[in-house]
């Protein structure tokens, strides 16, 4: 399983990849394992300003549904309109071209309180 170390991780199986004050967001390699083949994925959170722990959209799978909930506060600034069209994109390339979202950071400081890549493999006992 692949955890790449420049990203910051969640308890919840997101990933983030910080460019400036704009956080890229997908799921984890983990968690799209675990999900099996997603075959829908539903975003519908544009514009919107979230808080952490807010669910912006869920994936769908063929045997189940799972909520996407939010790493950071921030407005939430693009969809990856390539999932949207081919959401097997995010089980085929979860941490490149599987990316969820593109999030406008409230408070770039709070990156800090992520998991890295070490402390999110000892959670999925990886």
């Amino acid at each position: 399983m692949n955890f790449p170390e420049e990203l910051k991780y969640t308890e919840d199986h997101e990933w983030i990849r910080i460019e400036g004050d704009i956080a890229v967001v997908g799921i984890t390699d983990f968690a799209q394992s675990e999900l099996g083949d997603i075959v829908y994925v539903d975003i519908t959170t544009v514009g919107q300003t979230l808080s952490k722990g807010d669910v912006f959209g869920s994936v769908e799978a063929v045997k189940t549904v799972s909520d996407l909930f939010l790493p950071l506060d921030g407005e939430v600034l693009e969809i990856n309109p390539e999932v949207e069209k081919s959401p097997e994109l995010v089980n085929e390339d979860p941490y490149g071209r599987g990316w969820m979202i593109r999030l406008k950071l409230a408070d770039g400081a709070a990156v800090d309180n992520l998991l890295s890549q070490e402390a999110y493999r000892d959670l999925v006992g990886a």
